[in-house]
């Protein structure tokens, strides 16, 4: 399969918003970075609390801070020399179980997609699909960041299950396909991979470092897996930005040596 320009919908990008690029001369230097990792359409998501949505001065506040940053982002003619096609949404953090998406602000390029993730790299493992079914029930279609870097999910990988079964789909970290999060979210990263329970691959990038996206693509090309490598971080994103529900991505045969549940045979095709 011919690589072709990934699409990335998780960074943080906007100047001095959240923890990513902390001025302009940051956003510069992090758009380039994408684009020389073969990143030609971005949708930079700054986080975003859920709770504020409950909250709705509160929530102008905040957006009117990153309508203000997306601005200077997208006007500025060093980030315009990078040839990297930028859009906007969230990283919304899901602090409260019933979250108001209606503003297209706080969806991916304004469509039924919504980047979600939970407080503290911690699953609610009581109730975490109870806010996945929420925004489902509305019409918006949840996309979990990084499953594979929440500190109580183990390598069974069963705290997740209950949010495969309320419908919401999974983002890899380019990253931790490459271990720069550490040993524990590689290894979770291959077994969502060898599941097929994952759709997505982004980069999560915050300015520092490389975004991970060519070297993530080479890593799974090397290992079998460029088909499923330009699903996750080119097609599927595409469809993404399209408004469009994205391909399956069948197992990519990188398990690991932990043994497999007997529930792990239920999603390998979802």
């Amino acid at each position: 399969m011919t690589a072709g320009p990934a699409t990335d919908f998780h960074s943080h990008l906007i100047p001095g918003v959240d923890d990513g690029a902390a001025d302009l001369a940051g956003s510069r230097t992090a758009v380039a970075a994408l684009a020389r990792d073969g990143v030609m359409t971005a949708i930079t998501t700054p986080h975003f609390d859920g709770s504020l949505t409950l909250a709705p001065p509160m929530a102008s506040e905040r957006l009117a801070q990153l309508d203000a940053g997306y601005a200077a982002l997208t006007t500025d003619v060093d980030v315009a020399a990078c040839g990297v096609h930028l859009m906007r949404g969230v990283e919304l953090m899901l602090d409260v179980p019933d979250p108001d998406v209606s503003d297209p602000r706080l969806r991916l390029n304004g469509g039924r997609f919504v980047l979600v993730e939970y407080p503290g790299l911690q699953l609610p493992l009581s109730h975490a699909d109870f806010a996945v079914r929420a925004l489902r029930d509305k019409g918006w279609q949840p996309v979990l960041a990084h499953p594979e870097r929440y500190r109580n999910v183990d390598d069974s990988l069963e705290q997740l299950l209950a949010l495969r079964y309320a419908g919401a789909y999974f983002q890899v970290n380019a990253g931790s396909l490459v271990g720069f999060h550490g040993d524990g979210p590689r290894r979770r990263a291959a077994a969502l991979l060898a599941r097929g329970w994952v759709e997505y691959g982004s980069s999560d990038y915050h300015g520092r470092g490389t975004p991970a996206v060519a070297a993530a693509r080479a890593a799974l090309a090397a290992s079998g897996a460029a088909e499923q490598a330009e699903l996750l971080f080119c097609e599927n994103p595409a469809r993404l930005v399209r408004d469009e529900s994205p391909r399956p991505v069948h197992p990519a045969g990188l398990e690991t040596n932990e043994p497999r549940p007997w529930w792990a045979r239920l999603f390998r095709r979802r």
